[in-house]
């Protein structure tokens, strides 16, 4: 069993692809909102929440089975090309992982849009499963995201 890997996740969403990057770009206030059985709270320690150098604090909701908390650092972000690139730099996924760098790629699809979610991980011992956790929990908070949009333009 490898000690590293990476993972992705491709979703066609009903959503356009301007409102899908909205959504996550606003992720700090419209997640708690919109996905409250996920996510408790997020908060800005460092910089605005949305520029590279950026760290936010993640506490998620109960229904969380592996992790409670994680803080996250904004790596970089291509407003043009849609690309946002983050690490967990503290919290509880660091027990399992050494380290975990996230990447979410909205791409248009005419009215439509699709969503790359991939990570790469190493892991703190070979016994530690892949995130196969985290990658469906990925999945479904897109499906949500889509379904949140979809509400709010009714």
């Amino acid at each position: 069993m490898a000690c590293s890997g990476n993972m992705e996740v491709d979703l066609e969403l009903n959503s356009p692809a301007d409102k899908v990057w909205g959504t996550i770009r606003e992720s700090t206030k419209i997640f708690p909102e919109a996905l409250s059985h996920d996510y408790k709270c997020i908060e800005v320690l460092e910089g605005d929440g949305k520029a590279p150098g950026s760290i936010r604090l993640i506490t998620y909701a109960e229904g969380s089975p592996l992790v409670k908390v994680s803080k996250e650092k904004i790596e970089s972000v291509d407003e043009g090309g849609k690309v946002y690139v983050y690490s967990i730099v503290d919290g509880d996924l660091l027990k399992y992982y050494k380290s975990f760098i996230g990447k979410i790629i909205v791409i248009p699809k005419g009215e439509s849009s699709c969503v790359k979610w991939c990570c790469e991980y190493v892991k703190t011992s070979e016994e530690i499963p892949d995130p196969n956790a985290i990658q469906e929990f990925a999945f479904k908070n897109f499906r949500e995201i889509d379904d949140f949009i979809q509400s709010t333009n009714a």
